[in-house]
């Protein structure tokens, strides 16, 4: 049976990494022309850097949640065989979606955060007559990374789900399906 303890810690993990990536992708940074004093040049002014820090959060929440389902269930290749049917099967192609999803979700949110550190950090110098081009994180990479955290958090949760049905159904023996033969005789 599945540990109801662990799907509710896993689904809060996932619920503030999907809240913490919507925040960040609302958050990102914006930036306008500034002239210096003397008007010898113009460079950009970049606004706070709070998406880059809901960004990493993100990305750490929703780490804890896949290596706890993972822990859970051992990684679904340790430990004694599932029995088989179709609570293994679904077991088997959840595991691996899960695992695809999550590795897209990590990607934007860590993009997503490099990105718009990046262009937060620095200052670029231009001439008065040559205007910087101030540029930003491009929209929708949080959000992407907020929709495959909420793809993950659910394949994951039904994943784990027939991870335990298929462990409970049984212990199930591999074999070679032999009956035994008798009396053994060496030579």
């Amino acid at each position: 049976m599945a540990s109801k303890l662990l799907l509710i810690t896993v689904f809060v993990l996932d619920l503030i990494a999907f809240a913490l990536a919507v925040a960040a992708e609302q958050r990102r940074s914006t930036a306008t022309v500034a002239t210096d004093n003397e008007k010898n040049y113009n460079y950009c002014v970049y606004d706070k850097d709070i998406a880059t820090g809901m960004g990493v959060g993100a990305f750490l929440f929703l780490m804890l949640s896949q290596v706890l389902i993972m822990i859970a269930s051992r990684c679904f290749c340790c430990g004694k065989a599932l029995s088989p049917g179709g609570s293994r099967a679904w077991a088997v192609i959840l595991f691996i979606l899960c695992w695809v999803t999550f590795f897209i979700a990590e990607i934007c949110l860590l993009a997503g955060s490099v990105r718009n550190a990046y262009h937060t950090r620095y200052k670029t110098l231009f001439g008065v007559d040559n205007p910087p081009s101030c540029q930003t994180l491009r929209k929708g990479v949080f959000g992407a990374g907020a929709a495959f955290v909420f793809f993950t958090g659910i394949l994951s949760e039904f994943y784990y789900i027939n991870y335990a049905k298929a462990k409970d159904k049984g212990n199930f023996q591999p074999s070679v399906g032999m009956a035994p033969l008798g009396t053994y005789t060496s030579a």
